[in-house]
């Protein structure tokens, strides 16, 4: 391989920790049996191509290299642990119940695994979604503290509190049986989907999206699917990325800049995975009270069956959003609520709707409410005040393409509004 230059070292090292992170921790921690010396393992393993790329060159098989490297540093962190050993809790535990090597084989991907194994339910729900997210998805603390609408600083500390608790507790994390999926399929659910919409409208980054985080969550619902062919969320969730994963052709422009959905050109649309998200979504409603996918991706199914932006029905919009917010109470969904009730019955009432949420505490740093508050100001004709919300929506936007649309919108506004994210 011929030497390779600081700069495509560095940027290769980065594609690498976005693609296979997970694969290469998943591959690692069956060595260390603990998720502190795994994560320390691979991050060892990344420092090392850092340092060896260059003069060696980029390998062919990034992963294959990384795990290789990854494992070996396991070995030795193992064979200097073992005294210790013997009092850790194991992260991986074998056992000799005659389900365990059927479920070993029903998984059919060591993240999947992995995620089962981290989602236990003796950890709250937000832990276990968080610590996976952060561990196996390869999310940084800043970009899972965002998923959750909270400050890192907290969301550091809940993360370490989870892998302490593991730690302090011995709590006997292992692969679970087939009889024992069940219980941990929520918390798998919101991992999964947290994945997919932090890859499809990043929170941060020069990229509107991240494809490989929302082909990441994709391929785990998939996964999930073969898994769990009768569990009706499982359906819902793969329906829901289905339906909006669609979209993602018209979501940029022929030059990778943001396109509202108003302006998208439908045509680029996936219709095949349209179709398949609708079959999915007839399969999981009406056999009982929807769940909270079932109900997004019935959302995003209205978008998806209107032929042009002028044909889209809010008022079913907006029924949906009711259903939601009795089903999984949120102030992102109440966000959402409020904007399609902007264009259901107007401006003005969406607007009140949002004032309404002024005081939530997790939306106090989100940029889509300063960004709707915007646009309804706009439509009205308020200009100044359109603007100072302009501003602060710039500000508490980190995604470089969103930020660089709102300052366009700042710098010339034309009092017409339209939804900036596509996103379920």
């Amino acid at each position: 391989m011929p030497k390779a230059a600081s700069s495509e070292v560095a940027a290769a090292v980065a594609d690498a920790h976005r693609r296979e992170w997970a694969f290469v921790l998943a591959a690692t921690v069956s060595i260390t049996g603990n998720l502190d010396s795994a994560e320390e393992a691979v991050q060892d393993a990344y420092a090392s191509a850092l340092a060896t790329w260059g003069p060696r060159g980029i390998p062919d098989n990034t992963g294959a290299w990384l795990t290789t490297v990854a494992r070996r540093r396991a070995l030795d962190i193992r064979r200097r642990a073992q005294t210790a050993k013997r009092v850790l809790p194991k992260l991986v535990e074998r056992t000799d119940d005659p389900g365990f090597d059927q479920i070993d084989e029903d998984v059919p991907d060591d993240r999947l695994r992995l995620i089962f194994t981290c989602c236990h339910p003796s950890l709250a729900i937000e832990a276990q979604v968080a610590l996976t997210l952060r561990l196996v998805c390869g999310l940084s603390t800043v970009d899972v503290a965002r998923a959750f609408l909270l400050p890192e600083p907290t969301m550091a500390a809940r993360i370490t509190r989870a892998k302490k608790k593991i730690n302090d507790a011995h709590i006997p994390y292992r692969i679970p049986t087939t009889p024992e999926l069940p219980e941990r399929v929520e918390a798998v659910l919101s991992v999964v989907y947290l994945v997919f919409t932090t890859g499809h409208t990043a929170p941060s980054g020069a990229s509107l999206m991240r494809r490989d985080l929302a082909e990441r969550g994709h391929e785990l619902a998939r996964m999930l699917r073969l898994l769990l062919p009768a569990n009706r969320d499982v359906a819902a969730l793969l329906s829901l990325i289905l339906l909006t994963d669609a979209r993602r052709d018209g979501q940029q422009d022929e030059g990778e800049q943001g396109c509202l959905l108003a302006d998208q050109d439908r045509s680029r649309w996936d219709q095949r995975a349209i179709s398949e998200g609708i079959a999915l979504l007839h399969e999981v409603l009406g056999r009982r009270a929807p769940s909270r996918f079932a109900l997004m991706a019935a959302i995003a199914a209205v978008h998806d069956e209107a032929r042009e932006w002028g044909d889209t029905d809010w008022p079913e919009i907006v029924g949906l959003y009711d259903l939601l917010l009795e089903t999984w109470p949120s102030p992102v969904v109440a966000l959402n609520r409020a904007i399609a009730v902007g264009f259901a019955v107007g401006p003005a009432e969406g607007l009140l709707q949002l004032d309404r949420l002024a005081n939530e505490p997790q939306l106090s740093r989100y940029g889509y409410l300063a960004a709707a508050r915007a646009d309804f100001l706009a439509r009205l004709g308020r200009t100044t005040e359109a603007k100072l919300a302009y501003e602060e929506a710039v500000i508490l936007t980190d995604n470089e393409a969103e930020r660089e649309f709102l300052a366009a919108k700042l710098e010339n506004s034309t009092g017409e509004s339209r939804p900036w994210r596509d996103g379920p």
